[in-house]
């Protein structure tokens, strides 16, 4: 999964070869998932962190908390494995805050083939995007990459058995977009940063 490192340094590497011309007769080439997923999330304006380790989360996080003023402030967070993060760095986590200036939580998959982050009841409890504050964290790991939604809900399935989740719902645009078409009708853009940790 290193691979993350080689995506984002050879932006060079990458032009050259979209100028070489491709035979109509060449096999189509399959992205693996990690890059799949990297090329549309940071096409659909998603803002990505790769972390090798939990200090590289903590780090990852302050930065994304300097960046932003974000300091000493409300946030919109239900999972408790996450309280630690908002703890050391000061900030008061409530259920529901319009004063909140990011959600923060996990997620259930990441999916390659759109780019866009799978979430459930299990994070977003009864709310839609839309009622959710336009900044978010997302805490994912490498092993939650799948390639499409229909596998991402045969996770879901396998991982909850019986108590299945509810509000089972993706995120895709992560920047406002300057033309309204059919396609972003219902959504509401989100400013995300997803912080993903290797765990392979």
């Amino acid at each position: 999964m290193s691979l993350f490192r080689k995506i984002f340094g050879n932006s060079g590497n990458a032009k050259s070869n979209r100028d070489e011309e491709k035979s109509p007769y060449a096999p189509e080439v399959k992205l693996p998932i990690d890059e799949m997923f990297t090329h549309h999330f940071k096409k659909n304006g998603g803002k990505f962190l790769y972390c090798e380790n939990l200090n590289e989360v903590s780090e990852n996080f302050i930065n994304i908390l300097e960046e932003n003023d974000w300091f000493e402030n409300e946030v919109i967070c239900y999972e408790p494995q996450l309280f630690h993060l908002l703890d050391e760095n000061k900030l008061t986590y409530q259920n529901n805050s319009k004063e909140a200036k990011f959600y923060f939580s996990t997620c259930e998959n990441l999916i390659a083939d759109e780019g866009s982050v799978l979430f459930s009841s299990n994070q977003l409890k009864h709310f839609r995007p839309a009622d959710l504050p336009t900044n978010m964290v997302v805490l994912a790991t490498t092993s939650q990459l799948v390639a499409n939604k229909s596998e991402g809900l045969r996770h879901i399935k396998n991982k909850y058995d019986k108590e299945y989740p509810t509000n089972i719902t993706t995120i895709k645009y992560f920047e406002k977009v300057k033309e309204e078409d059919f396609l972003h009708y219902g959504s509401s853009h989100k400013n995300l940063y997803l912080l993903l940790l290797e765990d392979l």
